[in-house]
Parts: structure tokens; C-alpha cells; sequence
């Protein structure tokens, strides 16, 4: 039994240190299961609890597939993201740019689902964490998704209003919609 608990432990010590090395991000991971995650989102919640870890833990999760494709993958993912934002007060992270990535992410993905849902989340998302261009971006790209142009128009205005930044983001995306591009923002401009 020792040698089988010998054996064990250095697994275990072997593991974390390949993660630790090899995690860009330097994340550590708690879980070996893949699956449930439930020893890293306690981790987090027990020790940190800030929206960087967060977003490093839910973007590793979704990097496993494609929610588009795995249903199993978004709803996991779409409870992930809804146990990120219940566990940080929007009045403590509002100025946080990692938080403001964690309230659109979440809202892209519930309008996988419900688009209703989705559009309650951005605007969450928007009122919480106006500074951020992304954020009224993200928003406004939903918006014009769902066919509502002049919606889309007002909420790349207000966020020039609003002085959100970068500027040029917005610019870059109200000249985009004046061209009539389906996107907003190409790859190489987000």
C-alpha cells in the first residue's frame, strides 16, 4: 500500500509540475477531471477569486471543442461562465478588463441558446463595464446578428458618446456598419 501510495503521489507531483511549465497562462490545475473542474473553480473561489484566473480557467475549458458544435461543451461552459459573474461583484470589477471579457463571453454564448437571455447578459455586460469598446462592440455585433440594424447604429454611437476605449475600435466598427460587412470587426481588428 505504500509503495502503491509512494507512486500516487509522485503522479500527482509529476502532473502539476508539467502543468505549471508547459500552462502559458501559468494556471494551475487542481482537477484531474477533465470534465467536472470542480477542484479548480474551488480553488479559485476559495483563493483568489479575481476575474484574471477566471478567464484562464473558462478559457481552457472551451478550448477542449467548439461549443458551436458540442452542446455538452456549451451548456458546461454557459455554467461555468454564470458561476464566474455570480462569484464577482460587478461593483468590485467593473474597472477589470478580464471581468468585462468574462460578462461578453458569457453573453456570446447564451445567444447560442436564447437570444433573449443573451441580450439581457450584454446588456448587463454594457452597463457594468462601459469603458471598454469591446464590450459595446460585442453588443452591437449581436444586435445587427439578429437583424436589428438601427439598435446596432445606436449602440456603437452611444459608445462613442460614452468615450469607451480604444476609439479606434469603434471608429474601425461604425465604419464597418456604414459599409454594410456583416462583421464589425475582422480577426485581425478585434
Amino acid at each position: 500500500i505504500a509503495s502503491i501510495m509512494n507512486r500516487v503521489r509522485d503522479l500527482k507531483n509529476k502532473y502539476r509540475n508539467e502543468d505549471n511549465i508547459t500552462d502559458e497562462l501559468n494556471c494551475t490545475k487542481v482537477s484531474a477531471d477533465t470534465t467536472d473542474n470542480s477542484g479548480t473553480v474551488n480553488q479559485i473561489m476559495m483563493t483568489t477569486n479575481n476575474p484574471e484566473d477566471w478567464l484562464c480557467f473558462l478559457r481552457r475549458l472551451e478550448k477542449k471543442s467548439t461549443p458551436q458544435m458540442d452542446v455538452s461543451l456549451l451548456n458546461r461552459l454557459i455554467g461555468r461562465y454564470s458561476q464566474a459573474v455570480t462569484a464577482l461583484p460587478a461593483e468590485k470589477h467593473s474597472q477589470d478588463e478580464s471581468y468585462a471579457r468574462i460578462l461578453v463571453r458569457f453573453a456570446e454564448l447564451k445567444a447560442l441558446q436564447d437570444p433573449e437571455e443573451a441580450r439581457d447578459q450584454f446588456h448587463l455586460a454594457r452597463l457594468n463595464c462601459k469603458k471598454f469598446a469591446f464590450v459595446h462592440v460585442a453588443f452591437a455585433q449581436f444586435e445587427l446578428s439578429q437583424g436589428n440594424v438601427k439598435k446596432c447604429k445606436q449602440l456603437l454611437q452611444k459608445a462613442m458618446e460614452c468615450s469607451a476605449v480604444p476609439l479606434e475600435m469603434l471608429e474601425t466598427a461604425l465604419k464597418n456598419f456604414h459599409s454594410q460587412k456583416k462583421q464589425l470587426l475582422s480577426d485581425e481588428e478585434k
